[in-house]
């Protein structure tokens, strides 16, 4: 069937030079590329080559040059503070020139690294596209982060400066960031020449003589900075993710083919435009947080929605349908944790019935697997099309998705629909070659991977090629498991390690979940496969019940297991579960399924730097041992 989809799609991967150099004209380019697609030393392509161009431009002064400059750009909504400000792009120019040039006194150029440990507050986002405005790299880490992980990242990146914020607020906590700077300082063999740190009212930091400034100070006596051309191919940012081996990998974004890809998909994924308000309710610290509340946006002439809050919290389950009420939302993009968690708290959604959502168009989620029954929910709740994607924090924006801007397909829950454009995937076996639709296997992109994706990782070419090109030659590797069936719909079912072997059986955990999550009683789930000494592995099921649910666990674990025994079968062989209080997720609302499964196999594990609460781990340890896992068994 012909549709702006397929014709996007085919061109896409048959001529991507002309594909992708149509849609760079979109952009503004102090100098034209030479060539679209460098493929002169493969496997490092690179797009753009010999172009020249400014993010920050293309994201704030573009637009102001052409009339928009008192239209809004962002709208910071904070309910943890109880403030609420609006930016327009004149306004925003003029905070991120100030900035720039804070950043110019300080010592920062073109190429230096400057590292920001922020709280979601619009600072954040000023001194991001400052740091973008004078062609210095960014790398946003997390506030609040462990000192440690943040001394590692400062080793690696080797920042001129250090932006950060007193404090960040998590619904009604303070946590004071300052004392874990300057411990990550200490710990880091090299020292950043200066920080500038914003004071907010829920606390003061204690300043270093000749090292820390305050931003209100500097800003007052700034002089504000021109944007610098830069080359397509240097880069913007850097963004750590975690690494198996405890070093992160530090993911490289460039200028050129990142605002090439964003821009893009804001009209052809998201089927928003100039002057929509669009919400992207995440944190700055994900890549979501980079690419679309920040970037993708403001490239686009979006108006976007920079929110200092919880789904659930601050105060109730109807925040979300307040401000998408209130600021007029267009399209939400957020994890499906986060619709569990309201779920979990409305389960008949009727807080919804308080606000006028007739300006909302789509829900996007992705961060997890979107199981059915959440997607049904929130499709009978919100009567709009909700529509799961697929990508990761190397990739930058969407592998799969259901193009809005080109073709709605019809929605097969489970899947994040088709490969997006410039997306060439394959299922591969475990011998490298292909397989046939419908069966499970390892899921990766055949080389080059679009604009926008990671070239390479800081520093580290060859950690670069053993990460994610090494197992199968000419693909990028993405670590997660799944199959396309025979429309060419993708389906994503686990990572790579969550693909469990029960007596010679590959398995999916993910189809499992799906299973669990279909009871009425079960707000979230998650299943890991677990050490067997007779079958090698079996599934473990956790689960969390919806507010309210007043019988006894014991009788809801006995319905889960017949009803994964009548939809997966007995091969499963699912026969233990247990009813937790929550489950340990990151702060962008990922399980740690792989340190639940380390608990149960009485591992050693490393308590990951993102988690949003410690305290959990207790918990599920001892929820572990009552059913004769892990150390408390």
């Amino acid at each position: 069937m012909f549709n702006l989809y397929t014709q996007a799609y085919e061109q896409s991967i048959k001529d991507p030079n002309a594909f992708w150099g149509a849609i760079a004209e979109d952009c503004h380019w102090y100098k034209k590329w030479d060539k679209v697609l460098d493929d002169s030393n493969i496997p490092f392509y690179r797009w753009f080559t010999g172009g020249e161009t400014n993010t920050c431009y293309n994201a704030v002064d573009l637009h102001v040059d052409n009339g928009m400059g008192n239209t809004a750009a962002i709208i910071y909504d904070s309910p943890v503070t109880g403030v609420i400000k609006t930016y327009t792009f004149s306004e925003l120019k003029d905070k991120v020139a100030k900035f720039a040039g804070v950043l110019s006194s300080k010592g920062v150029a073109k190429g230096d690294r400057v590292i920001l440990y922020m709280p979601m507050i619009p600072e954040a986002v000023f001194a991001m596209l400052a740091c973008a405005r004078i062609g210095a790299v960014h790398s946003v880490v997390f506030g609040g982060f462990a000192a440690d992980e943040l001394a590692t990242r400062i080793n690696d990146a080797k920042p001129k400066v250090i932006v950060s914020a007193s404090c960040g607020i998590e619904i009604k906590r303070v946590i004071e960031y300052k004392p874990l700077l300057d411990k990550a300082i200490d710990l880091s063999t090299c020292k950043p020449n200066a920080c500038i740190i914003v004071q907010r009212p829920q606390a003061k930091a204690s300043m270093k003589d000749g090292r820390d400034y305050d931003w209100e100070t500097e800003m007052a006596k700034a002089v504000p900075k021109d944007c610098v051309p830069v080359k397509a191919t240097d880069p913007l940012y850097i963004l750590y993710t975690s690494g198996t081996t405890g070093q992160p990998k530090g993911v490289v974004r460039d200028n050129g083919g990142h605002m090439v890809a964003l821009k893009y998909t804001m009209g052809a994924i998201y089927g928003v435009d100039k002057g929509d308000v669009y919400w992207a309710a995440s944190d700055i610290g994900w890549v979501v947080g980079h690419s679309y509340i920040v970037y993708g946006p403001l490239f686009k002439g979006c108006t976007t929605i920079l929110f200092e809050g919880k789904p659930v919290g601050t105060p109730d389950a109807s925040t979300f349908w307040r401000v998408i009420s209130q600021h007029k939302v267009k399209s939400l993009f957020t994890a499906p944790t986060a619709f569990r968690a309201i779920k979990r708290e409305d389960p008949k959604a009727l807080l919804m019935k308080n606000f006028d959502l007739s300006c909302f168009n789509y829900l996007f989620l992705a961060g997890e697997r979107l199981d059915p029954d959440t997607l049904f929910w929130a499709e009978n709740a919100l009567k709009v099309p909700v529509l799961d994607h697929w990508w990761q924090t190397e990739t930058g924006w969407a592998i799969a998705a259901n193009c809005t801007g080109l073709h709605r397909f019809k929605v097969k829950p489970g899947s994040p629909t088709k490969a997006a454009p410039g997306w060439n995937l394959a299922v591969l076996g475990s011998d490298g070659h292909p397989i046939k639709p419908g069966e499970i296997g390892a899921l990766v992109a055949k080389l080059p991977l679009p604009p926008g994706t990671l070239p390479t990782l800081w520093q580290n070419d060859q950690r670069y090629i053993d990460s994610y090109l090494k197992e199968f030659p000419g693909y990028y590797e993405t670590s997660d498991a799944g199959y396309i069936d025979e429309d060419g719909y993708v389906y994503v079912m686990a990572r790579t390690d969550d693909i469990i072997n029960v007596a010679g059986h590959r398995l999916s955990t993910g189809a499992m979940e799906e299973v669990i999550a279909g009871h009425p009683d079960v707000a979230e789930c998650a299943v890991m496969g677990v050490a067997d000494d007779l079958k090698g592995q079996v599934p473990l099921g956790m689960m969390v019940l919806n507010a309210g649910v007043d019988r006894s666990p014991e009788e809801i674990v006995k319905e889960v297991i017949l009803r994964v025994r009548d939809k997966i079968g007995p091969v499963a062989a699912f026969k233990t579960a247990t009813v937790v209080k929550r489950l340990p997720k990151t702060r962008s609302g990922k399980i740690l399924r792989g340190t639940m499964r380390s608990i149960a196999d009485k591992k050693e594990y490393k308590v990951p730097a993102t988690i949003d609460d410690y305290a959990i781990l207790d918990e599920i340890e001892e929820s572990l041992g009552k059913i004769g896992y892990g150390k408390k068994a």
